[in-house]
Parts: structure tokens; sequence; C-alpha cells
């Protein structure tokens, strides 16, 4: 970035000093939010681009949408934000916002509908990971011009490629992706054609409560209040969000008052904060999944009865009783709790009989050499290295490839893994979310890019599971479309290759005199802006 700053680094000294002088702990500054978190995965800011966890924190906090979530009542859904109200076409096909007054960029430029159009528009042309969430509704590259248009500077009509349910098409809308970015700031900085991509992966240029000013890669993200915001002043004039791995160093300066949130604390260290004076723990269901996933181009992995094997040979109450215990239950449908149509069914335990009898089944009865990809994240350390003992029980030799969460990432994006252990949370607060990237593959082609379906990412062609997932997406009778997606999730449970283990339940550890952190339940991320001290 230009006019890097060491805001956190001085505000760190700054903590370090004041523990040093007090006997109790120290206490960070009242208009300031210091928080602890795993940021190793963020690889951009540009919100057409932006498709990690840490990542959408930030997104969440720095650009509007044209509807988005009220993060002190999330079970609302969808609300007014850069659009004030909106019209669909009797067809059902044409939706045509109008925009509110009095929304402000960070760069003190005005919202429009033209930065609407633009920001739409470019996630479409830029194609890059998150795109799929607009071009499933028929936006392309070459229709935009004519799809995406504003009609003046508050009026902007989306003309879909059928009829969609609208709640369905809001929800897209309330995705990272659909941040609005500063068209002006934007190609100002713009380079060889990239829209402002290469300038907005580390500036950003949004009209929500806070902007980022310093980004260290793995080390920390600083945002500072948005002087042109045009709703309340947030009472956390500053955010520092700290990369701290390990779960012990979180608590300690939890402990200490350092910070103000540890949002990676492992079971035990959650146990630990028990009784201990001004700290406190607040749960929240999310909507993020861990899972394991097998590359189809590894001849083995594509074997059905070797999937069935590995699947019946995972110790998912052993975990959730042990390392993960009151942090993940067992959860093994693409869908999280909550979601329409989620699926309660848990088909498979631990059960190494039926683990060996389905191997000996398979055409690698000996099993081979497996390479799991995994971050350096140690809740996916401990899952992958209970696979390792529970699969190498079925005669497999297993290997842990270890890597940040950008490494993974690109690996598990670019098909070169043979399993991948992650997690995944949905984008939109719809069935959709999971089932398109889980159960759907437009085209399995390497040629294709299509990144964002986990389909794609692991060779899985899938035409007829496909066709299903999209028929379920324009059923408008809501429980008809429940059971499309519940009987869709017991198909995928038994023939797919991956294996959904756990969903989580995020134990976040604060001082006791934070108010309203929300992480953002099952559907969203978390908000900075409503929290007090």
């Amino acid at each position: 970035m230009t006019n890097r700053l060491s805001f956190a680094a001085a505000a760190a000294a700054a903590l370090i000093m004041a523990s040093d002088m007090a006997p109790a702990f120290a206490e960070t500054p009242p208009n300031m939010l210091v928080i602890a978190n795993r940021i190793d995965d963020i690889k951009t800011f540009d919100p057409a681009e932006s498709f990690e966890f840490a990542g959408a924190d930030v997104s969440r906090n720095v650009y509007e949408k044209l509807v988005n979530f009220d993060p002190l009542d999330l079970d609302a859904g969808y609300q007014p934000q850069l659009a004030e109200s909106w019209d669909i076409s009797e067809d059902g096909k044409t939706v045509t916002f109008t925009m509110a007054e009095g929304h402000v960029f960070s760069t003190g430029n005005p919202v429009t509908a033209k930065d609407a159009e633009f920001s739409l528009r470019r996630a479409v042309l830029l194609n890059k990971t998150p795109s799929f969430i607009l071009t499933q509704f028929g936006f392309t590259p070459e229709n935009v011009e004519e799809t995406i248009v504003a009609t003046d500077d508050k009026t902007l009509v989306l003309t879909l490629d059928k009829p969609y349910a609208v709640s369905f098409v809001l929800n897209c809308l309330t995705a990272t992706i659909g941040g609005i970015v500063d068209m002006k700031a934007a190609m100002e900085n713009e380079v060889d054609g990239d829209m402002g991509n290469e300038w907005l992966r580390t500036n950003t240029a949004g009209s929500g409560p806070y902007k980022v000013v310093d980004w260290k890669p793995s080390e920390s993200v600083l945002m500072d209040l948005n002087p042109n915001y045009h709703g309340d002043a947030p009472a956390m004039e500053r955010v520092i969000v700290q990369h701290i791995q390990e779960s012990a160093t979180q608590r300690l300066q939890l402990e200490r008052g350092d910070i103000d949130v540890a949002r990676n604390l492992s079971p035990e260290d959650v146990a630990g904060l028990d009784g201990v004076d001004g700290v406190k723990v607040v749960d929240e269901l999310r909507g993020r999944l861990m899972y394991w996933a097998a590359n189809q181009k590894n001849e083995m992995l594509s074997d059905p009865k070797v999937l069935e094997a590995l699947k019946w040979a995972v110790d998912y109450d052993g975990m959730s009783g042990s390392f993960l215990k009151g942090q993940y239950t067992v959860h093994q449908a693409f869908l999280p709790l909550t979601f329409l149509g989620a699926l309660e069914d848990k088909p498979y335990s631990f059960d190494m009989e039926k683990a060996k009898a389905a191997l000996a089944e398979s055409n690698h009865p000996d099993c081979g050499p497996i390479k799991i990809s995994v971050r350096e994240a140690q809740e996916r350390l401990d899952i992958s290295q209970s696979l390792q003992n529970t699969w190498g029980q079925l005669g497999c030799e297993v290997e842990l490839i270890v890597g940040t969460g950008a490494q993974t990432l690109d690996r598990y994006r670019a098909r070169e893994h043979d399993i991948y252990m992650g997690a995944w949370g949905p984008d939109y607060p719809d069935p959709n979310t999971n089932a398109a990237t889980f159960a759907q593959n437009p085209d399995n082609a390497d040629e294709a890019g299509n990144t964002g379906y986990l389909a794609w990412r692991n060779a899985w062609d899938i035409p007829e599971m496909s066709e299903k997932t999209l028929a379920a997406v324009v059923e408008n009778d809501t429980e008809a479309r429940a059971q499309m997606y519940r009987d869709i999730q017991a198909e995928h449970q038994q023939t797919s290759p991956f294996g959904v283990m756990f969903q989580q339940i995020e134990q976040n550890g604060m001082r006791s005199n934070v108010e309203n952190f929300v992480a953002g339940g099952a559907t969203t991320a978390v908000s900075y802006w409503v929290i007090t001290k």
C-alpha cells in the first residue's frame, strides 16, 4: 500500500508497555478494538475477488451493498442499504433498484447507481473465483452492458436470464461480491485494463463504516473510520486485527487485556478462562463446515468404494468429544443447520470393520499413498492427524502437506491436491449457496477455471446432480424446494468425494466490557461498527 503505516505495531507496543506498568492487566483504549484472529488466508480486499474467511470480515465493514443484514437482527433477513427499494417486473426477470440518498465513499465521492453498475459488471468481467454468485443469473462478459444497467444516478436495472425467487436474488447480493466500489477511484488506478483490481487488492474504496489504512499479510490489518460514513459514528474508531496463530498466546493476551477479542481459542483454553476476572466467552452457531475432499483426478480416490471406506474410517465422535469439544458438532451434510432444507441425518460413524470391508471391495484394497493438504491452523491439523491415524489403520500411507491458508487454497484451486482438509462457509443465506458449490459443476474441464465450485476443484463431473441443483433454485414452493435439497444431500452423502464432518460453534473469548460482538451467525461475517466497550 502507499503510505504504509505502522499503527498496528505501535498499538501493540503501547499495549505491551502498558501491561508492564499495570500489575493486573492493561486495557486497550476505549475507542479501539483489538482482535486476535488467524488472517493468513487474506489474499485480496477487492470484493470482486475476495473469497476467504478473514477477507470477508474486512469487506463487510468496508463495503456497503445494495441490500445487507442488520448485525443486531440477523433473523430479519436482507434489508435496504445502498438501495432504498426495489421492484420486480411482472415476468419476474427484471429487478429495478432505487438508490438511497446520502451514501458517500471514503474518497468523498457520492455513491450512485453508476457505481453499482460498474461494481457488478466488473465482478462478471474480471471472472474471479466468486463470480459464479452473479453469473448464475445469466450475466456474462458479453451481455453485462445490456443486463446490468444504470439508467440514471438513482436507478439500477438487473435483467435475469429467467425468473428466480426474489429472496434468492437479493440474498446473493449480500455476498462479499456484492460490495459496491467507487468507480472513479478504481479507474484512476487501473493498470492494463484490470479495472483497478491490482490496486483494490491492497486498498479499499467503499462506503462502509471503515476503511483499510494498513495491511501486512499474515501479520495485521488496521481499519479506521470512514469519515464520510452516512450512518451513526461507530464507537470503535480504530480496529486492529492481529494474526496470532496459537490459541495459548491469544488466551494469554486476552487475560492480560492486551486484546479485546480472541477468536481462535482451543477448547482447553476456553475452559481455562472459566472464572477469570474480566473475561467472558460467547458461543455462536456458525455456518462454517469442516470437511475433507478427494481429487477425482486421483484414480484411487475416484473409486466409490475407497471413498466409502474413508468415510467410515473417521472418528467423528472422538474428535467432537475431545479436541473439538464445544466448538464443533458432528454434521454430515453440505447445508448447515438453520438453512432451508438442512439434513440432520448422519449416516456414517467410526466403524473400522465397515471401512475395511468397503476397501476390500474396491480396486485398491491395499490403499495407496494419500497426501492431505491442510492449512497450518490447530484444529485443522488436529483433524488431519486424526484422519492420518484412522486411515492409517486401513493401510493407507498418509502424509500431511502443511501450508498457510493462501498456499493450501492455491493448491486446491489448481486441482493439485489428493485430499484437501478445510472449511467452507456460506456466502449468502440461501441453500443454493452451498448446493451450487458442493453439488454443481457446470464445466469440468481444467481450462474452465470454475474455482468457485468445490465440485470443480475436485474434478467431480456431475451433470445429473447439477441439473437437480439447478431445478431446486427456481422452485417457488418452499417445502417442495426444501425436500429437493434434502434429497440432493442424501445422494451427495453416499456418492460424493466430500466427507462433511462438523459444523462450527464459534467460541469467542472477549473482555467483559465488549458488547454487541456478533460473529455473523450462519449467514454473514463480523460487524465491528455496532461493537461498544
